[in-house]
């Protein structure tokens, strides 16, 4: 007879089989593990890990496409987004405007006070609001 302490395991199979997920560094370290096993090696890796050789052929696919997409890429600096250099170009644009709207009222206000000048001088009045001393 077995004590009461022991677990008795559950025979029932669960109703829905759970997807297991395997981390990048895992799936790296298992496919160096296997790469390097013979044949005897290599299946008693895939029994203790609880895996089959189709994971592995996936996995490697994987890799491979990941390690040609690297290369495929350029050398260098990545680019930027191009939603950052619009967003970039439009603020430049937006500073350029603002000084040029700057200059533009200085302008205008100093137009505006050479124009009052002027006709008080055409029509002789003086500027100060006192009367001319004869």
């Amino acid at each position: 007879m077995s004590s009461t302490n022991e677990q008795v395991p559950d025979p029932e199979v669960p109703a829905r089989a759970r997807t297991r997920r395997y981390s990048a560094s895992y799936k790296a370290r298992i496919l160096d593990e296997y790469e390097q096993l013979d044949k005897a090696g290599k299946g008693a890796l895939l029994r203790r890990e609880g895996l089959y050789s189709s994971l592995i052929s996936a996995w490697r696919d994987q890799r491979d496409k990941g390690a040609l997409a690297a290369l495929a890429q350029p050398a260098g600096r990545p680019s930027a987004d191009p939603r950052e250099r619009e967003n970039t170009k439009l603020r430049k644009e937006n500073e350029r405007l603002r000084a040029e709207l700057d200059k533009a009222q200085k302008v205008i206000d100093v137009q505006g006070k050479l124009s009052a000048l002027l006709g008080q001088l055409a029509t002789g009045s003086p500027t100060s609001g006192s009367e001319p001393t004869p």
